[in-house]
């Protein structure tokens, strides 16, 4: 889960950087604004991915194993459609946008449910 959450870190710098630099003055407003729609849940989500992934090194709750394994595939379908209708000029790709956006509820309910079932020692001060 690191591991996907730092790469996909480098691509929101990485596609950041391209899209203001490079790519500003040729594409239209609705592709830039496709990148930063992308560029806006990519960013959340990693950085969702890398406290998930700190937190599994100490204990392995399988409700926020499968919450970053749905944001792992969210990012790649959520955020990849944003990036390929921008820079392919494909509106295909636009169906996959929902499913992606469906994956990221379905990872943060688990996380969700995976919250209510940590068990807190009641700390006593006696």
């Amino acid at each position: 889960m690191l591991i996907f959450a730092g790469i996909s870190g480098f691509f929101c710098v990485a596609f950041g950087a391209i899209g203001s630099h490079l790519l500003s003055p040729i594409l239209n407003h609705d592709q830039r604004e496709w990148i930063c729609i992308g560029l806006r849940y990519q960013s959340m989500h990693t950085l969702v991915l890398m406290i998930l992934g700190a937190i599994l090194l100490r204990k392995v709750i399988l409700w926020f194993y499968w919450g970053g394994i749905f944001f792992s595939i969210g990012i790649l379908l959520f955020s990849g459609s944003f990036y390929c209708m921008a820079l392919l000029q494909v509106k295909y790709f636009a169906h996959l946008t929902p499913v992606g956006g469906f994956c990221f509820l379905i990872g943060w309910i688990l996380i969700v449910i995976g919250a209510t079932r940590l068990r807190n020692p009641i700390i006593r001060h006696e």
